[in-house]
């Protein structure tokens, strides 16, 4: 089954030099210690407000995640088990995609999660991932014609209307903006990702578009993407480190100059992966552990982070893992060996 995509490399090592030299790291750990208010809160530990949605529920920990599924499958007491367990209790963004959510499912799956996140108190946060010449031909590929993803996109729009009242997070197509230069059609992602926007918005729903990451395209042509959108107030934002490994207190500088750059865009973080930092490899790298907890970081930029890559789902058959997106229990032992006593 096709999953979240594969972190991707920097095209340069030059690159990365110019995006990070926007913001100081030092700068960026000064704004997290500070607490700066206006934020959206999506887990615990932050009581800001952003003065919009004035919502500081946590993210839901559904029981359709694939670790609540493999801990459910595990034999009780095994590192296996325990991993998973520890991993689906943790608030984490739901992935749709056509392959697991078709059209004809997607309002029985959003009434689900939005069940969920009810009971729990919490918000409901996904990740929309299924638009046409997905990951480029990757480890992630497939995806939609423009038609049907036009209909899949208005079927899910219209499920998050319904379920306005649980301020809808959205994350809309990991990778498919910064990914773009290097495979072509520019324009078509920027007409596919219009639409997508159009259908998705809603006053209740806080839209986050793809904003690569700040080991990736620098600060200037990662905007110039983003602004080719012209998304007239539809978006909150961007989301960085979608299924990377950067240091947060990178993704927070990244996050900062990009959104002066555009101005005064909001970002969200991915920390699912990232406490042990990079090691320079993209795809199931060994070594790496889970990150902050999602809600525990949030300035005047960044609303939050949020656990988007589910730890535990391959990154796609590298480095000895499964097709992307399966379950993967070495990995999730690895990844929570400092958090699961063994």
């Amino acid at each position: 089954m096709t999953g979240p995509p594969t972190p991707r490399r920097a095209p340069s090592a030059r690159g990365r030099g110019r995006t990070l030299g926007w913001v100081s790291a030092a700068v960026a750990v000064a704004a997290i210690a500070a607490g700066v208010t206006a934020a959206i809160v999506f887990a615990g530990g932050v009581t800001t407000d952003d003065g919009v949605s004035g919502d500081d529920r946590p993210v839901q920990a559904s029981a359709l995640s694939k670790a609540a599924l493999a801990a459910a499958d595990a034999e009780a007491g095994t590192p296996e088990h325990d991993a998973a367990a520890y991993l689906s209790e943790q608030p984490t963004a739901y992935w749709l995609t056509p392959e697991s959510t078709p059209v004809t499912s997607v309002q029985a799956r959003i009434g689900q999660l939005a069940s969920e996140a009810r009971d729990q108190s919490a918000r409901l946060a996904i990740v929309v991932y299924g638009l046409p010449d997905r990951d480029c031909g990757g480890l992630s590929a497939g995806g939609l014609d423009d038609d049907a993803y036009a209909e899949w996109t208005a079927a899910i729009g219209e499920a998050l209307a319904g379920a306005g009242d649980l301020s809808p997070i959205v994350m809309l197509e990991p990778d498919s903006l910064a990914l773009a230069p290097e495979c072509g059609g520019v324009d078509a992602r920027v007409r596919h990702l219009r639409g997508a926007i159009d259908a998705l918005a809603a006053p209740a729903t806080r839209i986050y578009v793809d904003g690569g990451h700040s080991n990736w395209l620098p600060i200037d042509e990662m905007a110039g993407l983003i602004e080719r959108l012209d998304a007239d107030g539809e978006i909150r934002g961007f989301a960085t480190n979608v299924s990377n490994f950067n240091r947060t207190a990178d993704e927070v500088s990244y996050a900062h100059a990009l959104s002066a750059r555009l101005g005064g865009l909001h970002a969200v973080i991915d920390t699912s992966r990232n406490g042990a930092g990079s090691n320079g490899e993209w795809c199931n790298p060994p070594g790496r552990l889970v990150g902050d907890p999602g809600g525990t970081i949030a300035d005047d930029v960044v609303d939050a982070n949020l656990w988007i890559k589910p730890p535990g789902e391959s990154d796609g058959a590298c480095n000895g893992g499964p097709p992307a997106g399966e379950w993967w229990p070495e990995a999730a032992v690895e990844l929570t060996r400092r958090n699961v006593a063994r």
